[in-house]
C-alpha cells in the first residue's frame, strides 16, 4: 500500500534540504526527511520517459573507495535520469593506490569541478572532510561506520509504500549492530519519524550505550522480535572484525539467523528487509528472503533509484537557490 495517496495527483516540490550536502541522517529535521520521501514517492510511480531532465549540464563524480554494485549502480542511473553527466572514478586504480592523501585526492577532484560527488569511504568522517575543501555537493554514499543516509532513507520509503506508515511501527534490525553505518542511519531516521526501534544482536556486536538513542537492545532474537511489524536483517562485516566476535556461520544462524519458526514470533503480517550483499544461511534462510509476500529486499533495490534522484535533485536545487 502507498502511503503518499494525496500526492497521487498532484506532483510534490524538489525537496528542500538545509544543507548543501548530504552526510548524515543524525540532525536531519523530520520535515526535511519527510520532503525526500514525498519526492522520491513520486520518482518511484512516474515512467522513466515522463521525468524531466532537470539536470542537463550537471556534473556527478562517483568516487568509491569500496566496492560496491548497488549504490553505486544506483546513484549512477539516478544522476542519467535527470539529465547529469555521471562520471565513475575507479579507486583501485588511481593514485590512492600509491599513496596519494586524502587532501590531495580532494583536491584532484575539486580540479574537475564536478557539481556533486557521491563518496563512500572506509573511513567515518571522510565525506565531511571533503565537504571542507571541496567547492560541490557531497553526498555520503557510506563512510566506516558512520552512516549511509541514502540507505535508511530508502528503507523508509520501501516501508512507507508496503506498511502505509512508519509511525508506531515496532522495528527490529538484526544482526552486527556495532560495524553497520546502515544501522546507525536507520535508527535516527526511524525514530525520528516515530518507530519503536529494537536493535538485537551478540553481546560482542552490539555496541555499548545505544539505548541512549533511543532503542530497546536484545542479545535474543526470539525475544526482540515478538510482535514486530518490520524485521531488518544485517550481514556480518567480517572485514571490520578481529575475528573473535561470532562463532561459526552455523551457530550464528542457529541463534541469530531468521527463519519460519522466528519469523513466526513476529506479528503475521512482518515483512523482511537486508540492504545486501545479503548471507543466505547465514543471516536469513533462502525460502524467506525469495517470499515475495514477505520478503522486501527486492523492493529496497526499486527504491534506491528514487530515493537518490531526490536527493541529487535537492542538492542541484539547493545550490542554485544559494
Amino acid at each position: 500500500m502507498n502511503s503518499f495517496k494525496k500526492f497521487k495527483n498532484l506532483v510534490p516540490p524538489i525537496a528542500t534540504l538545509s544543507s548543501p550536502h548530504l552526510l548524515s541522517i543524525e540532525g536531519m529535521p523530520k520535515t526535511e526527511i519527510v520532503s525526500l520521501l514525498e519526492r522520491a514517492d513520486y520518482f518511484a510511480d512516474i515512467q522513466i520517459s515522463k521525468i524531466e531532465k532537470t539536470l542537463n549540464g550537471y556534473v556527478i563524480l562517483n568516487v568509491f573507495f569500496e566496492n560496491s554494485t548497488r549504490t553505486r549502480v544506483s546513484f549512477e542511473l539516478a544522476g542519467r535520469r535527470l539529465g547529469a553527466e555521471v562520471i565513475n572514478i575507479s579507486v583501485n586504480m588511481s593514485s590512492i593506490k600509491k599513496g596519494e592523501s586524502l587532501l590531495d585526492t580532494a583536491n584532484t577532484l575539486s580540479a574537475m569541478r564536478p557539481d556533486v560527488l557521491i563518496v563512500r569511504h572506509p573511513d567515518s568522517g571522510a565525506p565531511k572532510l571533503f565537504s571542507e575543501y571541496l567547492d560541490c555537493s557531497i553526498v555520503n554514499a557510506g563512510d566506516g561506520r558512520h552512516e549511509h543516509p541514502t540507505q535508511a532513507l530508502l528503507d523508509a520509503l520501501t516501508i512507507k509504500r508496503r506498511l502505509g506508515r512508519i509511525e508506531g511501527l515496532k522495528i527490529a534490525i538484526c544482526g552486527d549492530i556495532s560495524n553497520s553505518r546502515v544501522a546507525r542511519s536507520n535508527i535516527h531516521l526511524l525514530t525520528t519519524l516515530g518507530a519503536k526501534v529494537r536493535c538485537i544482536a551478540p553481546p560482542t556486536l552490539m555496541p555499548k550505550d545505544l539505548s541512549n538513542l533511543g532503542v530497546d537492545c536484545f542479545d535474543n532474537l526470539e525475544e526482540g522480535i515478538k510482535n514486530t511489524n518490520v524485521v531488518m536483517l544485517l550481514r556480518l562485516q567480517n572485514e571490520r572484525m578481529s575475528g573473535t566476535e561470532t562463532p561459526s556461520k552455523r551457530e550464528y544462524f542457529h541463534y541469530y539467523g531468521l527463519d519460519n519458526k522466528k519469523l513466526g514470533l513476529a506479528d503475521s503480517q512482518a515483512v523482511i528487509m537486508h540492504p545486501g550483499p545479503m548471507n543466505r544461511g547465514v543471516e536469513i534462510a533462502s525460502n524467506l528472503a525469495d517470499d515475495e509476500n514477505r520478503s522486501l529486499i527486492k523492493m529496497q533495490v526499486q527504491m534506491g533509484v528514487a530515493i537518490r534522484m531526490a536527493a541529487i535533485e535537492s542538492l542541484h536545487n539547493k545550490k542554485y537557490a544559494r
